[in-house]
């Protein structure tokens, strides 16, 4: 079996899992109408991705 040969320490320890935590989700903005959106989405609100009309946004 695999034992260790010594004592990991803290800073060690603590720099392995800062690797793991959460970071907030990054936005840009829509070209078209200044929205923020995810990367690599079409807009929600008015349906361009890429400087092209991809979804259909009707207001009802």
């Amino acid at each position: 079996m695999g034992v260790p040969k010594r004592k990991v320490s803290k800073m060690r320890l603590r720099t392995r899992k800062a690797a793991n935590r959460w970071h907030a989700p990054s936005l840009g903005k829509c070209q078209s109408c200044g929205a923020p959106i995810h990367a690599h989405t079409a807009c929600s609100s008015c349906g361009f991705y890429r400087d092209r009309q991809v979804l259909d946004i009707s207001v009802a």
